[in-house]
Order: C-alpha cells, then structure tokens, then sequence
C-alpha cells in the first residue's frame, strides 16, 4: 500500500466515526421532550417530576410517566417574579436562551483554518523554492509522448548518433523480441559532445521516437545546501521512473554530479561524493530488462568519475560533435521550415561560410538573418542577410557610432590589410572573405574574415607557421608603413604565442627539446583551438627546460614575423594601394582583395603613387 492510498483509508475511517456521532447525537435529541417552563411547574405541581438536574438556564430531568412517548424533558428557567405574575394572567410562558453555537463553533473553526491555510501556503511556497517540505523530492521533469514533440526527423547533422540510439528505441517498444539471444541493452548511455550540438535534443527524440515517458534533470539539481538532499532526491528519480518503466531517464550535465572523487579540498564526505554514490548504487539496482534506460550528456567526459564509465553504468559513448560540411546542410534545411527564404540562397554555401559551426549557432544564425531581414522590410531572406548574420555571430554588432580619428583610421586600414595580402599570399591559409574598418564587437577596431575551404582535422608545422604568419601581418604592416607598433596587435600576439607553445610542448615540433611531450594540462578532446587553461598547473620538468622552451617560443614567433615582414616587403605597393581603397569603401570583399592581391607590384606602386 503506497502514500497515497494509506492517506485516503485514514480519511474514511475518520468520516466513518463521525457519522456515527452525528447519529447518535441526533437519536438522544429526538427521545428528550422540550417543553415550556409553566407546563414544567403544572407538571411539577402534579407531581408526575420524578428527578430534575438544575444549572443557571437549563433544568432537565425525567418524568414518572412518559410525556408523548418521552420520559426525559429539558425546559428553561425564567425568573420567579416574572413566572408568577405571567401566571396569574394564564400566559404560557418559557426561558428563551440565545443559540450562541454557531459562534462558538466558528470562533473555533475560524482561527484553525485560517492557520492551516497560511500553512499550507506557505508550505506550497516553500517547496516551490525547494524547501524542507520537497527537501528530498526529485525535481525531475516528466514529458509523456505527447509532451515531447521531438522526433528524430527534428534532429540533424548527428546521423552516426541517431543509429546508435535506434537500438534503444527498438529495445523500449519490444524488450522481448531485442533480447531474444540473451544480449542486453547497455544500462546507460552517455551523450558526449561541444556544448550546442543538439545532445539533450536527440535525448527528446528518443523518447518521442519510442513514445515512452521521459524524465528530465540536470545534475546541478541534485545538490543542495542540506547533507544527503542529492541521494534522497536520485533515489526518488528513479522510484518514479520504475513506477511508470517502460521510461527514459535522461541527466543533463553529468559533470555536475559525477566529477571525480577524490578531487575535493575538504576530504571524501562531500555532499557531491554522497549523492555520486547512490547514484552508482542505483545504477546497479536496476535491471535494463525492465525498460528502464539512463541517458546522460556532457561536454566534460575527462572529469567524469571512472566508476560512471566502467561497464554495467555507462557501458555505452555516443559521440554527438560539430557537424561537417553535409550535417551543416541537413541542419540548416531544419531550422529553415519555418523561415521564408529567397530563390537565390543557397544553403551549401552557406554551409561553406560556418565551419565550426554547432547545431544551436547555426539555428541561432537563421534568426539573425531573419532579423536583419525583417529589419529592413524584405519579404524574404537573401543572401547578404546570412552574410551579414556570420559576421555579426563571428566578429560582433557593427559600432558605427565609434569614431576614430583619420590617423588611427590609416592604422587600422594598413593592419588589416597586412592581415589580408599574407593571408592570400600563402599556401594553406583559410580564404579570405572580407576586409573591414568598421568597428565591432566590444574592441575590435577592424576584421579579416577568414574562412577555411574545407573541414580540417590535421595540420602540419609548415600550416601553422603559415597561419602564424597570417595573424602577424597587421604588427608587420604597421612597422613596415610606420616604423612603430601599436596595440592593436594583442589579440594576435596571443593567439601566435599559444600556437607556438603548443607547437613546442604539446606537438613536438622543436628541434631541441625532441619528440617529447611537456604539457601536462588536462585538455578536453572536445575543445576547439589551443587557448591555455584558466589556471596555473604544476609541472613536471626543470627550470633548464622551461628556459629552452621559451625559448624555442620566440625563437619560433620572431621567424614568423621577419618572415611575415618579407613577404609584405615584396607586396608594399598592393598594400598602400589595399589601404586607400579601404579607407574610402571601408569594407572589401573577396573579389575586390583577389583583383587587388593579382596586381603587378609595379602597376600597384605606379597607382599608389599617382
């Protein structure tokens, strides 16, 4: 017998007895005779009282013989005086008392739900802020099929993942039939990936593929302020889940509660280690043949615990990572259903514009060309307007309203250009797109866009060196036309300088320290680009050594840069003549910047000069 029922058994029970009183209270009321008090004193003067009970408005008492049927009587008293004088006129008379019942029963009643209702009120408020009342209640989110609306037609660029987890749809709508030669569904699988990729989507679109219920929480959820709140609430998510299995479970952001242990300052009795442990023990208790499947995603499988991963928990990764070039295509015809496109967009290139891009950037870039269309009052969304969406996701809002002086301007013009001229220069380097002096973003004076041909996995040293050089030729353009540097080269010194040290620590490409490895810094597989971590990390070499790595760091920089110089030395007419042109169109476009990059030097000088 659960909770629920046990309350509605004591809730009869209590109606039960006192539907008994009420009968019996009514049975004595109707077998007692109410009469007037001067057929009390005639009945009393006839001596037919056989016993009374007096208090200060009420005699009753019990007659010898039976008055209509009824031996007990109640009467009221009057006043002596008043009795006698009513009776030397023959009135009938009686004591009329007044019913004060009803107030004495709401005087009661009144204050006792008034007091539970502020109760109840405040307690409903309480658990809604996760009080104590619902201290230890799941605060998953149950979606039945219909709720859902997620299906695997909703999910694109992910093709790999949806036939691995076609397996468990077909496991949920047939148990009997999948394990058939005794094989098993995995207990859990883990969903990992970028964050953006679409893992709590594809989540939903396993439950509403098998139309079974679907119960959402994110690991943060579990942990709260009290010892031993995360256990109880894991223990309450899966009774619910046994409940109503065949079902999905599905945690979002494991990290959260499944980091490491051990990896805490204060010991092994934290409260994230507790609730990590019953959510291991859970993961043991229940038999996958029941229906019941745990699903989980995060974008930070290194730190998860190695327990979670062994076999028989999350015996199953599903890798959901940034579409390439044909998924960008497929997600892009998803998230333009419901989107009024002009004839002449074309979604392949525009596929070929965003690299990089993630499930949730790309539908985040056809709102933005929606919006810009819609800003300018066109019946559809054209080309510019997803050009446009790029560079506003990729290099922030345009800031007209920053003005700069002419000098900065002529800086600004020649920096991005030298950015420009080595990017079409070299082999290997990602497309130049665009050129612009329009300010954006937060501090970005100036852009180059930079788009890359194809999707890249592998670089060798020449590449990076080539794409050092590309980053350095805004610094060598200014010491080349000016003779000083700014700061505008900041951002690109710390890009350069991150690749350059990864180049020597992580990469192995330095000739004097060797094929060897010194970077001991967790990095996640899942990363994009070589930014360093956020934190200093003890390392494991010598004092020698970090001096020969820094070194060989800017070593490697400085060749970048006298290497960047030369070819910009060799182009100096293209970029005089690119700088001018910038400062009077303020932004170039690819065809513009080949035409300006295929000139003769000489013509470009004889130009510049006239």
């Amino acid at each position: 017998m659960n909770k629920q029922t046990r309350f509605h058994v004591i809730y009869w029970i209590i109606a039960f007895f006192g539907v008994i009183a009420i009968q019996h209270y009514i049975g004595v009321a109707t077998q007692v005779a109410q009469i007037p008090y001067s057929q009390f004193q005639q009945l009393l003067r006839d001596g037919k009282v056989a016993e009374v009970g007096v208090s200060d408005r009420f005699m009753q008492g019990r007659l010898k013989e039976p008055l209509e049927g009824k031996k007990a009587f109640v009467t009221t008293r009057v006043e002596p005086e008043l009795a006698r004088e009513l009776q030397q006129h023959g009135v009938t008379y009686t004591g009329q008392v007044e019913n004060t019942f009803l107030r004495d029963l709401l005087s009661w009643v009144i204050p006792v739900l008034l007091f539970f209702g502020l109760w109840m009120y405040l307690g409903q408020k309480a658990a809604g802020a996760g009080g104590l009342m619902q201290v230890g209640r799941s605060r998953a989110k149950i979606y039945v099929e219909a709720n859902t609306g997620v299906t695997f037609a909703d999910v694109a660029g992910v093709d790999e993942a949806k036939d691995e987890l076609r397996e468990i749809i077909d496991f949920l709508k047939d148990p009997q039939e999948y394990g058939r030669l005794g094989g098993r569904m995995p207990k859990g699988v883990l969903l990992v990936g970028p964050p953006g990729t679409g893992k709590t989507l594809l989540a939903k679109a396993v439950a509403g593929e098998a139309k079974v219920p679907f119960f959402s929480i994110s690991g943060s959820e579990f942990v709260e302020m009290f010892v031993g709140v995360g256990a109880a609430r894991v223990r309450d998510l899966f009774e619910q889940a046994r409940q109503k299995a065949p079902a999905i479970i599905f945690i979002d952001e494991l990290d959260a509660l499944g980091r490491a242990r051990g990896l805490y300052a204060y010991g092994g009795h934290d409260e994230k280690e507790q609730t990590l442990n019953q959510l291991l023990v859970e993961m043991d208790g229940f038999d996958s043949s029941t229906g019941l499947v745990l699903l989980a995603a995060t974008n930070r499988p290194e730190i998860l615990d190695p327990a979670l991963l062994r076999a028989g928990r999350f015996d199953r990764q599903v890798l959901v990572d940034r579409p390439d070039k044909k998924g960008r295509v497929a997600v892009l015809k998803v998230h333009t259903r419901k989107v009024k496109l002009a004839p002449e967009v074309d979604l392949e290139k525009v596929a070929a514009l965003t690299p990089g891009f993630t499930g949730a950037d790309l539908a985040n870039l056809v709102n933005e060309a929606a919006l810009l269309a819609t800003r300018r009052g066109a019946a559809a969304i054209t080309m510019p307007d997803f050009n446009e969406a790029v560079e506003r996701i990729i290099a922030g809002l345009e800031k007209r309203n920053r003005i700069l002086n002419p000098r900065e301007r002529e800086v600004v013009a020649h920096h991005e250009m030298g950015h420009a001229l080595v990017g079409l220069a070299l082999p290997g380097v990602d497309q130049v797109h665009k050129v612009s002096i329009i300010p954006r973003g937060v501090g970005a004076l100036g852009y180059t866009i930079q788009r890359p041909t194809e999707d890249r996995f592998l670089m060798t040293r020449e590449e990076l060196e080539n794409k050092m050089c590309a980053l350095l030729g805004g610094r060598a353009a200014e010491w080349i036309v000016y003779g000083r540097l700014s700061t505008g080269a900041a951002d690109d010194l710390r890009k350069v300088t991150d690749i350059a040290r990864s180049m020597v620590t992580r990469y192995g490409m330095s000739k004097r320290l060797g094929p060897v490895s010194y970077d001991r810094e967790p990095r996640s597989f899942l990363s994009q680009g070589d930014a360093p971590a956020p934190f200093l990390r003890e390392r494991d070499f010598g004092e020698a050594t970090s001096d020969v790595i820094d070194e060989e760091v800017r070593a490697i920089v400085e060749a970048a840069f006298a290497r960047t110089v030369e070819i910009l030395e060799s182009r100096r007419g293209a970029l005089e003549r690119g700088a001018r042109l910038l400062l009077e169109k303020e932004t170039l476009d690819e065809t513009e910047l080949a035409e300006l990059a295929g000139a003769p030097d000489g013509e470009a000088r004889r130009s510049s000069a006239g």
